[in-house]
């Protein structure tokens, strides 16, 4: 066992611990950075000057009537940039553009002494544009070939020779939408300015780094005259990754310029209309099948909505070609891969990072194909399971195939679901207009950052006189837990109880030139930092120690805040008397940590490589029941195991298992993502501005009997205490709703239908799939590419559209 992941005896990690503010959270305690200003003097408050088209040139631009309106005290432009008038790293994100690329695209800022002058100061402003043509939808874009970065390739084997060679080929295509981060806390910024015109930034960040830097070329600066902190965020989900840098970027240079601290904090509106979203996706495919159902290959070609800019779409859609296997075994594959341009905001990172879009066009492909193959979908997928000694596609063993198995055989003993199965076909058989249906689903997800370089992490820990231990990492906390792992990491690391280490903000000037957050990565990169800082001043204190126990060095033993040799009964010494001795012997009682992830190497032009330290698993199976009349749905229960390594912190490792599941089930059944895609004035805006026009899932959507556990004796060798990430992965678990949403809708029809679903599977789009099924419409696939009869009525517009034949 390596001794990144060796955990001691009486390890504080591994324990069932609340959330670190948690109850600062819930008395309101806790600060975000808006709460800062209010502890600020002389705030300014800044307000975009938007320009509602889709796609225009800016003609002209007249700030004066703003000066004019009472409580405005400057209004920002891309004349005032004393550095590079760019918000992205791709250099494609003009921070103040002459072009407007999507509706609602702000041009200016104003300054107020108030945020109602600095409103009032934005409407006064008098913005001339000449209306340019726009691409809207993701189709848009294919037909024009309009597309940006990139274009990938993930390809193993001779994919025509293995269709050709196939008993059964099937074809189709499938759109699905991408889905809003709607984070509690909007974006915000509060940026201040000292006397030696040190740049100081409280940002809502995801990657203070990065802020950091875009904040610094903006303003014409060196990095080292610039600090960030994310004292924490309401929730980030990805969409503060990117998108922060140039919002705080506009603080920082309101404050210079003005010399006062500037705020900027989006309201809900303007967060949505302004910032990026997940990436939509567009797929059409080629698959086969032998007659035992085994996959023999698959030919795909996976185009992304990218919007206006490049932003995170091209390592987005490299991690959706290295999942579209999932935990699939396929021996031919050729997936192709395109950035649509379109005229909407920039999509962005979001939890999964583009795995989900991977992962849902072949858990679509497996679910609408088993009815047709005569398979039972949970049947065909465990048949085309990787088995041990298998690679991907692109060319990573798959080393833990056997756990993905216990996992599923797991799911299936605990959640009784032979019997279930039976249960169901029995209510069905005897209920005309309601229908139930239970599917299960598996996730392997790797665990990296697919740009190698940002796979290390470092982290800053003190020990002071009297024993207390003072830690800084550069990982951020949106609400996922970080903190807390990283507090029981330490107190694991140096033997002390979890209440006598304290955590300080994430800072630039503290532990600098650090990854995202993001990547489910945090707890690994940060984690195995914290405990080489921790470390090193161990070895340091195992000296003092040694001298006052008299045994050697090396048997010297940290535990529960005493230090003891290795003989039983032997004599110990207080923690605080260790750290009093050694300071008084001067010894160092600080120290910065490092930790990069060994094994890893990717060539993303060959798109070859290992690029994952490991896979993590989950496997969920769902219940569903479905209204006949109006396609709604309830979930009637859930059953999850979930592999996260030998957890660092159950109740954090819990809870993320299960509001990624609910996340991911809003993203594919509830939150429907609408763009004004018609000609005319309101081209291009997004419809579902807030939570009255855009469905979040709630306490009413989540599973009536939700049973959620981790995989037991799972230890990872080579990472930290023996963890794994929990994330990101799942999120994926929720496509055992939305597969068995499927099954319910074809249960309305006669055996073996085969149906279409979009996505989000909202209750219209299941309404229109159980029509489709009662018609027999949707019954059997079709030779030759015959696009089924739609079924009658007015359409609900379509999120997913399909052609799907068998040759």
């Amino acid at each position: 066992m390596s001794a990144l992941s060796q955990r001691p005896a009486g390890a504080v990690v591994g324990t069932a611990v609340p959330h670190e503010a948690a109850a600062l959270h819930v008395t309101g305690l806790a600060l975000y950075t808006d709460d800062l200003v209010g502890r600020t003097k002389d705030v300014l408050h800044a307000w975009p000057v938007q320009v509602m088209h889709a796609h225009a040139r800016v003609t002209a631009l007249r700030t004066d009537p703003a000066l004019a309106v009472p409580g405005v005290v400057r209004v920002l432009t891309g004349a005032d940039v004393p550095g590079v008038n760019d918000a992205g790293v791709k250099h494609d994100e003009p921070l103040f553009p002459d072009e407007v690329m999507f509706y609602g695209h702000a041009v200016c800022w104003v300054l107020g002494e108030t945020l109602e002058a600095a409103r009032l100061g934005a409407e006064a402003v008098e913005v001339e544009v000449e209306p340019l043509p726009a691409l809207v939808t993701v189709r848009e874009a294919i037909e024009a070939e309009a597309f940006q970065g990139g274009q990938p390739r993930l390809e193993r084997g001779d994919v025509e020779q293995a269709l050709t060679a196939s008993a059964h080929v099937f074809s189709g295509e499938i759109e699905f939408a991408g889905q809003e981060h709607f984070y509690l806390e909007t974006h915000c910024a509060l940026a201040l300015v000292d006397e030696n015109g040190q740049v100081f930034v409280q940002s809502s960040t995801q990657h203070p780094s990065e802020t950091q830097e875009i904040v610094a070329h903006v303003l014409g600066l060196t990095s080292s005259e610039v600090t960030v902190q994310c004292l924490r965020m309401g929730g980030g989900f990805g969409g503060k990754e990117m998108q922060p840098h140039g919002l705080a970027a506009i603080a920082a240079l309101g404050a210079r310029l003005t010399g006062r601290p500037v705020r900027l904090r989006l309201t809900r509106s303007q967060d949505i209309t302004m910032t990026g979203k997940r990436h939509g996706f567009h797929a059409r495919w080629q698959v086969g099948f032998d007659d035992e159902g085994r996959l023999t290959a698959l030919d795909a070609t996976l185009t992304s909505d990218g919007g206006w800019s490049l932003d995170l779409s091209e390592p987005v859609l490299a991690r959706a070609l290295c999942h579209i296997d999932n935990a699939y075994w396929i021996p031919a594959v050729r997936v192709n891969g395109r950035i649509a341009r379109t005229n909407k905001t920039s999509q962005t990172a979001f939890r999964g990072f583009g795995g989900p879009q991977g992962m849902l066009v072949i858990e679509d492909i497996l679910g609408r194909c088993a009815p047709t193959l005569g398979i039972d979908p949970h049947e065909l997928r465990r048949r085309n399971f990787y088995a041990v000694g298998q690679e991907t596609p692109y060319g990573q063993p798959v080393r833990q195939a056997d756990r993905l198995l216990r996992t599923w055989d797991q799911v299936l003993d605990t959640g009784d679901f032979a019997a279930r199965t039976a249960e169901v076909a029995a209510f069905n058989a005897g209920s005309l207009h309601v229908k139930r249906a239970l599917a299960i689903t598996p996730v392997k997800f790797g665990i990296s950052f697919n740009f190698t370089a940002f796979n290390q992490g470092g982290a800053l820990v003190h020990v002071y006189k009297d024993g207390s231990v003072l830690i800084t990492h550069g990982g951020t906390e949106m609400g996922q837990g970080l903190h807390t792992k990283m507090l029981q990491v330490a107190a694991t690391a140096l033997g002390v109880p979890l209440s006598r280490v304290r955590l300080a903000p994430t800072r630039t000037d503290k532990v600098p030139n650090t990854s995202a957050t993001a990547a489910s990565s945090g707890a690994d990169l940060n984690g195995g930092a914290v405990k080489n800082a921790c470390e090193q001043i161990l070895a340091r204190l195992s000296q003092v120690a040694a001298e006052q126990l008299h045994v050697p060095a090396a048997d010297v033993r940290f535990s529960g805040g005493v230090v003891r040799g290795l003989a039983p009964g032997g004599p110990t010494v207080p923690w605080e008397d260790v750290v009093r001795l050694a300071y008084f012997s001067r010894v160092q009682l600080w120290a910065a940590g490092y930790y990069r992830t060994e094994g890893l190497h990717w060539d993303s032009a060959a798109m070859r490589g290992e690029p994952f330290k490991y896979f993590a698993h989950g496997v969920a199976a769902a219940e569903v029941e479905v209204d006949g009349f109006t396609g709604a749905y309830r979930v009637r229960r859930v059953d999850i195991v979930h592999d996260v390594g030998d957890s660092l912190s159950p109740l954090v490792d819990i809870g993320q298992v299960e509001g990624g599941f609910v996340q991911g089930v809003g993203w594919l059944t509830l939150e429907d993502l609408r763009w004004e895609d018609r000609e005319g004035p309101n081209r291009g805006r997004i419809s579902t501005q807030s939570a009255s026009t855009y469905k979040l899932p709630s306490f009413s959507e989540m599973p009536e009997d939700f049973r959620v556990s981790l995989l037991e004796s799972a230890h990872e060798e080579g990472a930290v205490f023996g963890s794994k990430a929990v994330g990101e992965p799942p999120l994926m678990l929720a496509f055992s709703v939305r597969e068995a949403l499927r099954q319910a809708a074809a249960a309305f029809g006669p055996a073996g239908t085969a149906v279409d679903l979009a996505s989000p599977a909202t209750p219209e789009a299941v309404f229109w799939a159980v029509e489709a099924a009662r018609s027999g419409e949707g019954a059997h696939l079709r030779d030759g590419g015959e696009q089924p009869p739609q079924p009658t009525g007015p359409p609900i517009r379509p999120t997913s559209e399909r052609v799907l034949s068998e040759s």
